[in-house]
């Protein structure tokens, strides 16, 4: 629609500048709701050791789950996070069992951190397991699997440099130094 506007002035274009118009306005949307996806499931991985970090806490406070699961929503930072364990305590408060509600949350997510968390947790409860060290111990991996992370895409970014390098800094450093 936007290219048939542009060119109103100058006659309909071409049918496949049409064509090419409208896949790009079919993907265009399915392409910044996946980043927008990735961007989320990113700020939770992020965020998911300081959670796991205050509900340890918490439950060695003394707190049992559900509490410790409120005062991570509430003294945490905002974001997907925090949304996701008040929506957590939502479905709990509604009626449904704290593990139908985690399970949902792992469907939901679709991380694998959020699922080892979840089936951690599930598990230590069904066998009366103490959660604490088993939490403290998934939150030192989800470190390690940030870390891990991180290094690996500071590992990538030579690579990604080269090309911007190649093309706009050298030519012009090579103009400035041979030129005089």
């Amino acid at each position: 629609a936007l290219l048939v506007l542009a060119c109103w002035p100058f006659g309909l274009p071409r049918p496949a500048w049409m064509l090419a118009a409208a896949v790009v306005g079919a993907f265009l949307p399915i392409s910044w709701l996946r980043d927008r996806i990735e961007r989320r499931a990113r700020r939770i991985a992020k965020a998911l050791p300081f959670y796991l970090d205050v509900i340890t806490l918490a439950i060695e406070a003394g707190a049992n789950m559900t509490g410790a699961l409120q005062h991570a929503a509430d003294k945490g930072p905002q974001g997907p996070m925090s949304e996701e364990l008040r929506r957590v305590l939502r479905d709990i408060r509604a009626g449904r069992t704290r593990s139908e509600s985690l399970r949902s949350l792992s469907e939901r997510l679709k991380l694998p951190a959020i699922a080892n968390w979840v089936a951690a947790v599930l598990t230590a409860e069904r066998q009366g397991s103490s959660l604490g060290p088993i939490l403290r111990a998934q939150a030192e991996q989800r470190r390690t699997e940030r870390f891990l992370r991180a290094e690996s895409m500071a590992l990538k970014a030579p690579v990604k440099m080269l090309f911007p390098l190649m093309t706009c800094i050298f030519p012009c450093t090579f103009v400035i130094v041979f030129f005089p």
